[in-house]
């Protein structure tokens, strides 16, 4: 989480809201990104799109069945479709998102059975720390 949370910080610099994302797969980091929405005048260049679509560049495969992915805020409903839809084994993100999350907070996607998988949700990891990042980065712009 301290790699995402690095990533946030550089989506930061560029003007974007500060989440970052990571990709492990067997202990190895494959993939980073961080929200690139501003920069490249993109909806759906959120960190964790770009880090799933590095990710299965990297494997040669769509399919992250074997992936953790670290991310500093909890996946709106795009992302969430989008880890199902990629198999993503395990999520584990640090900020709740009580206006947009859709891993628990405002909708559940990662529980819905009616999907085709169900990833497993870790959530809180640093929460402090990476609610602070977006805290703080919302402050300056107001």
């Amino acid at each position: 989480m301290r790699q995402a949370l690095s990533e946030a910080n550089r989506a930061a610099v560029h003007g974007d809201v500060p989440v970052g994302a990571v990709v492990v797969h067997n202990g190895e980091v494959i993939a980073t990104a961080c929200n690139e929405r501003e920069q490249r005048s993109d909806p759906t260049a959120h960190a964790e799109i770009l880090a799933l679509r590095s990710a299965a560049q990297h494997l040669s495969t769509w399919r992250l069945d074997d992936c953790t992915l670290y991310v500093t805020l909890e996946p709106c409903t795009m992302c969430a479709g989008a880890i199902v839809n990629a198999r993503v084994a395990v999520v584990v993100f640090g900020a709740a998102d009580l206006k947009a999350g859709a891993m628990g907070s405002l909708y559940n996607v990662a529980a819905d059975p009616r999907l085709n998988h169900e990833p497993k949700v870790r959530h809180g990891v640093l929460g402090v720390e990476c609610a602070t990042v977006l805290e703080e980065f919302f402050r300056e712009r107001r």
